[in-house]
Parts: C-alpha cells; structure tokens; sequence
C-alpha cells in the first residue's frame, strides 16, 4: 500500500494532520469515517464531538497514527477542534485583535476564560481600571466577591501571551482599553476639571475611575484640613468632580480640595510676625508640637523654641488638646507654614515691669 502511495500524487496523512471525512458507520464506542484515497479512520468516542453525529455527515478530525496495526488512521474530533483553537487564538494574538469573551468563573487571582475552546486566564491585575477590585486591606475574600460580579458579564480583551507547548493563554482587558484610554488622556491636561465615580478607598487616599482612566486622589488632596481618615469623606460609587494635579502615564493625579478655595489663606490674614496668639496641641512630636490657631490654620512649635534647655522633652512639656500663649515667629504664606515660639513669650512675661516715675514733691519752706 505504502509503495502505492508514494507512486502516485496522493499525499500520505501524517500524525497532526487535519483531514476531512465522511461518516461511513457510527457504533457504540467508535465511529468509523471514509477518508477516500487515505483509506479509513476510526474515532473513539471518548474523542466525538459532542455534537450527536450521522451517517453521511462530512467531518473534521485530527490524526492521532496514520495507520494501526489494523490499517486504519487512529483520528481525534476534539483535537482537531482544539488545533483549530490554538490557530485562530496564535492569528488573534498576531493581530492584536480584541476579542468579546464572558468569564466563566474567578478565583481570588483573577477570572477564567474559555475562547475557541481554550480555557486562559486573565490575571487581577490586566483588569481595566472599572473593574479592577479596589478593597481595604487587600481583603482576598471581597476581592473574589467583586471579580465573581464579573462571571458571565462580556469583557473586551486582547490576548496578552499564547503558547500551546505550555497550554499557556492569558487574556489582558487594560490592553484591549489602552488605545482608547491613551487617546482619551491625550485631551487631558493638567488643571482640568473631570469627574468619576470612586471604585476604591484606602488609607492613602481614593481610587477614581474617570471614563474608564484610573485617577488617585491623595488623602493629602482630599481636604484642606487635616485628614486621618479618606473614608469620612468619601465612598465607593460616590460621582465627584476632582482637578488633575498630575498626569503620569496612564494615571491621572487628583484633588478635591483645589475644587475650593483654601481657608487658610483667608485665616492667616488675622496673625502677624510678633503677634502672641493662643492655640490648642494637636499634636506631639520628638521634634516640636502643632498646634491649632484657627479652624484652618495648624502651626508648629519646633522643639528648639520651647525653652532654652536642650534636653526639653516635648511630651513632658504639653498635653493634647491644652492651650498656650505664643509668640508668632515666621509665616511662611507659600508653604502655607508658620514657626511659633513659646520661650519668647515666657520671657517676655517674665521681664519686670518698668517701674513708673514719680514727681517729687517740692518741698515748701515753713513759714515761720
């Protein structure tokens, strides 16, 4: 037979080869397939299709051996469709194409994929900036609850790496967003005003998404006073408008507070270089203490204005929230600072009243 073959123009089938058939027999366990000058094939029907097939139905089957000891092709349904798979997945990738796919389940690392009959993977972190999970506290289980929302929702993806040795596809939706997203930064500037939902709050500040760009607003830029905490002031899915204070990459930096005028501004109009004003600590440092003039305005007290002893322990010296007399040093508008000493006024308040002059009293001579 083989010498047949090789004398005339038919090509022999080889092992991977894709070849095409006409179903001749299906049976219980197998199904048999006319390959026409190629002979004939068996399927096993652990590798059918799942598809019900009919006699004189026309196939698709890989070729697993081109000839068993009984002289028929050993033929695969599934591999030839997982051939085809692996092909159109390398001409997606080739072609940079973005693709629809729906996530068929999530695991705290990110959500699986099946495209052409491939299952991949999309990693937390190829998330587009709307879906990427924001939690406190990189909590692993809230982080699973908001990628399981996205089970069976349609995401736009590119293909981010495919290799079939290594039965390796992963799946990338900030790829598949970046050419809209850069051109969308593109007509952003800084100073520009925008608005965006927050995805994300954390202790360092909130995660903005703004048309579909990652934005962060510091907790330095969410207020003008003193921030301990961002989630006083704002929550996820809250809309808020923010100005860009920066534009690095593809992350735009933001705040809230420039939205408004400062109040401290306003505020330090009323204290002057010399002024003695009286404030409340806030705060104790091992290098000074603040301390509160007004509503807005904080100032510091370095420690080397406390008192002319170098070995002065802060801590020792003030208590939280108490109020002192001191005398203002320095404002510092651009750097919005002012410098406060508190050993002036103590020796100030410690000086001796100048004694007041007295007339004396001429004397009167006695008459006699």
């Amino acid at each position: 037979m083989d010498e047949l073959l090789a004398g005339s123009d038919i090509a022999q089938i080889k092992a991977g080869d894709v070849v095409e058939g006409l179903v001749s027999s299906v049976k219980k366990h197998e199904v048999w397939v006319d390959l026409g000058p190629n002979g004939v094939g068996v399927i096993f029907r652990r590798e059918v299709s799942a598809a019900p097939l009919k006699e004189g139905e026309t196939i698709t089957a890989s070729v697993v051996d081109p000839e068993l000891d009984e002289g028929y092709a050993l033929l695969s349904m599934k591999r030839a469709s997982k051939d085809r798979g692996w092909g159109e997945l390398q001409r997606i990738f080739d072609a940079q194409e973005i693709v629809e796919v729906l996530p068929y389940s999530a695991n705290r690392g990110g959500l699986l994929i099946e495209l052409e009959g491939i299952r991949g993977f999309m990693p937390v972190s190829q998330l587009s900036a709307e879906h990427y999970p924001r939690v406190s506290d990189a909590d692993k289980d809230e982080i699973l609850n908001k990628l399981g929302s996205l089970v069976g929702k349609t995401l736009r993806v590119r293909i981010l790496d495919t290799n079939r040795k290594d039965n390796k596809l992963i799946f990338s939706e900030k790829e598949a967003v970046r050419d809209d997203m850069q051109s969308r930064l593109a007509s952003l500037k800084v100073g520009d005003v925008v608005e965006g939902v927050v995805t994300g709050v954390i202790d360092f500040g909130a995660f903005v998404n703004v048309d579909g760009i990652e934005g962060l607003v510091h907790i330095s830029e969410i207020s003008w006073e003193r921030v301990e905490d961002p989630r006083k002031y704002v929550k996820v899915g809250d809309r808020i408008k923010a100005k860009i204070i920066a534009i690095d990459k593809d992350r735009l930096s933001l705040s809230i507070k420039q939205m408004s005028e400062d109040p401290w501004m306003a505020e330090v109009k009323q204290f002057k270089k010399g002024d003695v004003v009286e404030g409340k600590i806030t705060r104790i440092t091992p290098f000074g203490a603040f301390v509160q003039l007004s509503p807005s305005v904080e100032a510091l007290v370095h420690v080397s204005e406390m008192s002319d002893d170098d070995s002065i322990d802060p801590e020792k010296l003030f208590k939280l929230n108490e109020k002192k007399k001191f005398k203002v040093l320095e404002i510092d508008t651009e750097n919005r600072k002012i410098a406060l000493s508190l050993k002036d006024v103590k020796t100030q308040s410690s000086k001796p009243a100048p004694m007041k002059a007295t007339a004396s009293r001429p004397k009167v001579k006695e008459e006699l």
